[in-house]
Formats: structure tokens, sequence, C-alpha cells
């Protein structure tokens, strides 16, 4: 048997994924964009193919004679991974579930028609008419087809809404925006692993934003502070949610949001790792188990190994956006060194030029002290 595995993504957030493939005695075939970006170095085998040309990715894999396909923390490369592994009949989700779980007006369509507790929503393009509509302020304006808090907006009335709907649309590739009612309450994110359609629940992340307008991400802590039976709820009404999409085969990333009374609103699920360093390592630290390594393994029809790696500690990730987060990493390091455990992808050019998610000026992981 091969142990040939194909890679989409060569970012950043695809280098411990390619690691942990090495690691596990696989040869690593990298397909992306030649950009430098640091997976090309770390590949085995680099392809300078874009992510978008499935075809083209298809084509090499046949000849390589590959036993897995995988990506970690991308919608894009999400749907590249299940075309290529699903011509290949290798281990994936269907064509269906890609499209509703990469783009976000099939998604609500599939929870409604499941019975999942999402916020209303309403498709519109440039031809839509902006008045009148059946939504309660306030709103929050999206892409449909993007992630990263790209082209996001809230909005406490209809000022403003035709630029934000043209804003949202710009940054999508379908240039389509959703409009929805805002959801209340705390944010969290969800990791689970599928493997034949049964699901497991890995770790329930809080989120930490800039709140509105445009909710940048500015850090995560595991494990979220919630009781059992708030961390049951949350599984059963995401196992559900995955349910819905038709997601069977691999990692998922659910942003769900719960109120001061304790509902439940699902905001979106991606059928693949959540980025930001939670499924590459603040599962790892904060549960022992080695997700990117169950991320390879479903991917090659292999069960998933639920063995702890290491002992779990509750840590937090913090996100560089400005001075004042320098100087309290340069205090980490002078005083509570024991307590930082890890600076990823460290970009100093961008301090206080952030604009969402992708240009943050770099992020390191800690250990959580309340």
């Amino acid at each position: 048997m091969t142990n040939n595995l194909a890679i989409i993504g060569a970012s950043y957030l695809q280098l411990p994924l390619i690691r942990k493939a090495q690691e596990m005695g696989y040869t690593t075939h990298v397909f992306a964009w030649a950009a430098n970006d640091v997976g090309e170095k770390a590949a085995d085998f680099f392809y300078p193919i874009s992510i978008v040309e499935k075809e083209q990715i298809l084509e090499e894999c046949r000849e390589i004679g590959v036993c897995g396909v995988c990506s970690i923390a991308s919608d894009l490369a999400a749907i590249a991974v299940n075309y290529v592994a699903n011509a290949l009949g290798l281990p994936c989700n269907s064509p269906e579930a890609t499209a509703r779980s990469t783009n976000k007006h099939l998604m609500r369509q599939a929870f409604e028609h499941g019975g999942d507790p999402s916020p209303r929503s309403i498709l519109v393009d440039d031809s839509t008419d902006l008045s009148g509509l059946a939504l309660e302020y306030p709103v929050i304006v999206k892409p449909i087809d993007r992630s990263g808090s790209r082209g996001i907006c809230k909005l406490e009335g209809p000022e403003g809404l035709a630029d934000a709907v043209r804003a949202a649309m710009s940054e999508g590739f379908e240039k389509k925006a959703l409009i929805e009612e805002f959801a209340e309450g705390e944010e969290y994110s969800v990791e689970c692993i599928s493997y034949h359609g049964e699901h497991h629940m890995l770790a329930l992340t809080l989120k930490y934003t800039t709140g509105a307008p445009h909710f940048i991400e500015t850090g995560h802590r595991e494990p979220a502070p919630v009781d059992e039976e708030t961390f049951e709820r949350v599984r059963d009404v995401v196992f559900h949610a995955l349910d819905s999409l038709g997601i069977e085969n691999s990692a998922s990333h659910a942003e769900v949001k719960i109120d001061k009374n304790g509902v439940i609103r699902i905001i979106e699920i991606g059928g693949r790792m959540g980025g930001d360093c939670i499924g590459s390592d603040l599962v790892r630290y904060s549960t022992g188990y080695d997700f990117v390594r169950m991320v390879i393994q479903v991917a090659c029809g292999i069960e998933p190994d639920f063995a702890r790696v290491c002992e779990p500690m509750p840590v937090e990730s913090i996100f560089i956006f400005d001075q004042k987060d320098v100087d309290e990493l340069e205090r980490l390091k002078r005083e509570e060194p024991e307590r930082l455990l890890q600076i990823v992808d460290y970009h100093p050019e961008n301090i206080g030029k952030t604009t969402d998610s992708s240009n943050r000026a770099g992020c390191y992981i800690r250990v959580y002290k309340a």
C-alpha cells in the first residue's frame, strides 16, 4: 500500500499537518500556488498548482498514487480535498456535504430543513432590493463563501446596509452575501472528528474577539469555562447539525453562541479543522488528543486514535495586533517563561495594520491563568 499523502495548501496553517504526516511515515505531496510559503520547503514534494485547480491536482494524484487527501483550517482547501478524494474513491465527505459546509446560504437551508437552531438569514446579491427586509436588527452581513472574519459587519439598523453588502460581496468568490439576524451571547467553537458518520467532540473553545462591527478573533481559551451539562447540550446540538450537513469523514469546526438563558444557536460549521492554532495546537495542549493525527488517519481510512499524547492543561492563544500585545509577550518571556508554550508565525510588519484574521501580526500560546 502506498504511503503517499496529498496535502492541499502550503501556508503556515498546513505546517503541523505536513510535519505530523512525515512523523507518521507518510511521504507528503503538497499542492498550492507558489508563494514561497513554509509548506513548500517542508514538503517532500511540492507542486505549484493552486488549490482551486481541482482537476490538475486530481490528475497529479492519479499519477502519484495517494492513500489519502487532507488539509486543515481552510474551507477553500476542503473543497479540493473532497473533490479529489471522491474521484479517487478515498474517505471524504460527499459533494453535497462539501457544498453545504462551505456555502453559508446552503448551510442555513440545511439547518432549517434539519430543525437545527440557527439565525434567520436572507441571500442577497447586487440585484436585491434591500428595502423592507423581513429580518430583525441588529444583523450581520457576511460573504457566503469566506472565513477568517473577511467582509463581516454588524449593523444596528438599515443605515449602511448597501455598503456592507457591497463590501461582503467583494470579499466572496460568488459575489453574494448573507444578511442574518445577530445572535446574542458568548461565542464558542466546537472541534469534532467524524469517521464513517460517527462524531466525536474533542474540545469546546471560548472565543475572544474585537467585537462589533467586524468581530476579528483576538484569542481563544481551552477548555471553555462551562459546566458538564452545557458541554453535553452543545455536543448534542452540533452532532445533529453535522448530520444535517452530511459530514461523515473529516474534522469539523462549529461556531455557536450561548445566550444568558442558555439558548444555543449555530452560527456556522466548516467540514475541516479550526484554524488559528485551535485544532493544530490548543486541542492537543488542553485535551491530550492528537487532532492532526486523527485528520490524517480519517483521510486514509483508519479509525482515529484517541490515545492521549500529553497531559492536558488549560491554555489560551493570544493574537498580536498592536504594540501593547508585543509588550505583553515580552513581559511573559521575562517574568513567566514557563507559561509561554509557543510563538506562531510572527509578522512584526503587520503591527497596527490588522483588518481581518488574515493579516494579524502573529500569535502565541500560553498556559491559562485565571
